[in-house]
């Protein structure tokens, strides 16, 4: 089924080329003929130098691969088997954008021939697939799906910052429209899966799986950041609890903190969205969205009220913020929940600096219109460690005191230096 794939007398294109579609496209491109196409001719003419721009990969990733990077819908024409891994976001009012990927179903449609199979592995509701994607695709081609060619889903599982769970090392859930697409689908995923693939039995299914994943976590975390409020009136540490919690082998180790980034900040909102179109208003899953999304209220209100305490003019006290990406390691800043954390101080008329050794400050100015130093340049009436990056984790108790003037405040946002400064005013989550 997959010979003329291993022969490359036909070509995969992986469209969307950013830290989902580039590893698939690089480990596809180990085996077989592959044209990775993205509409940002700056990302890839980088790529077509080795590099990759969100900073996930290194330059050997791109060696021995047999890969065209392209962003002429042109050179994609040939390809028989293509890949969408393109971003699914939310709008202002957190309802799902659809833009980026009905623009490259767009484009795909626009070469798509008699027999090709279009595989999607962006996060998106039950039922996307078939109810937005294929019509736009049928329209684009002329063609008629399930005839003239087919489709499947299967959905990223690729965690930004994680070098141990890699792609080929979880399991890749496939489906297909029929039977025969998704043993195409499963042979052509399971010949680069090193853990193997997992056949859902539609794609509804396969979408339903993937927005679930995180939908959970979501929600685990949600609990986390509630506990952490009834613990902080209770004048007890929530870290604490939760260690102590941990000892029993059934106990899930999640933990409060903001929850941004692509996936649990982003996909529970596809969910509820689409259960609103059926009729159905979600109770727990919006709950758990609505206490995530006020975290970074709850750190702003503490930081005030500290300052407050301290007889400060809040006009004339300054706040670090160390860390802005949406989670440790990682350059990029989208979806990050530190520039609300940022504009919440602001509006109590607080100066505050920012600063993070990942983020691109162009990027961050472009994105947010906030504006990232090089480094501290101030004595500051409380530092915001917001961001675990490696280069926070050895901090010590001079580094902080040099930072801050006296009665300053270190909020460690996710406790990792609970019980280790003495002397400090010192607050978490």
């Amino acid at each position: 089924m997959i010979d003329k794939y291993i022969s490359k007398e036909e070509t995969i294109c992986v469209a969307g080329l950013g830290y989902v579609g580039l590893p698939v496209a690089l480990e596809f491109a180990k085996k077989y003929k592959i044209i990775g196409f993205d509409i940002n001719q700056s990302r890839v003419e980088l790529m077509q130098r080795g590099i990759d721009p969100s900073n996930e990969l290194d330059a050997l990733e791109f060696e021995g691969c047999d890969i065209l990077f392209t962003s002429d819908p042109e050179d994609i024409r040939a390809c028989t088997f293509y890949i969408i891994a393109v971003p699914t976001p939310i709008d202002e009012h957190k309802n799902p954008d659809l833009k980026p990927l009905l623009s490259a179903c767009k484009i795909v449609g626009g070469v798509l021939k008699n027999g090709d199979t279009v595989v999607f592995e962006s996060t998106v509701y039950p039922g996307c697939t078939e109810e937005d994607c294929i019509p736009v695709l049928e329209k684009e081609s002329g063609l008629t799906y399930g005839k003239d060619f087919n489709a499947g889903y299967s959905p990223e599982r690729i965690n930004p910052g994680d070098k141990l769970h890699t792609l080929t090392k979880i399991v890749k859930v496939v489906s297909g429209s029929d039977e025969e697409t998704l043993q195409l689908v499963s042979a052509l995923y399971g010949s680069i899966i090193h853990a193997g693939v997992h056949k859902a039995s539609s794609i509804k299914v396969a979408e339903a799986s993937k927005i679930i994943e995180n939908t959970q976590r979501d929600l685990n975390i949600a609990l986390m950041n509630e506990l952490s409020l009834i613990f902080k009136k209770m004048g007890i540490n929530t870290f604490e609890v939760l260690e102590a919690s941990g000892t029993k082998w059934n106990f899930l180790k999640f933990f409060p903190g903001l929850v941004g980034g692509h996936c649990i900040g982003v996909d529970p909102y596809y969910l509820t969205h689409k259960a609103m179109e059926l009729g159905y208003f979600s109770k727990v899953i919006t709950a758990g969205r609505n206490i995530n999304d006020a975290v970074h209220s709850q750190i702003a209100k503490e930081i005030v009220k500290y300052l407050i305490e301290q007889d400060k003019s809040l006009k004339r006290t300054y706040v670090l913020v160390m860390g802005v990406t949406f989670k440790e390691n990682v350059s990029d800043i989208r979806n990050s929940k530190v520039p609300e954390l940022i504009r919440e101080l602001q509006e109590f008329s607080i100066n505050v600096d920012a600063v993070d050794p990942w983020a691109s400050p162009e990027e961050f100015d472009l994105e947010y219109g906030i504006s990232l130093k090089p480094g501290p340049e101030n004595h500051y009436d409380a530092v915001v460690l917001a961001v675990n990056h490696d280069a926070y984790l050895d901090l010590k108790i001079e580094d902080i005191e040099n930072l801050m003037g006296k009665n300053g405040l270190l909020y460690d946002v996710k406790g990792i230096y609970r019980n280790k400064f003495e002397g400090i005013k010192y607050l978490s989550l």
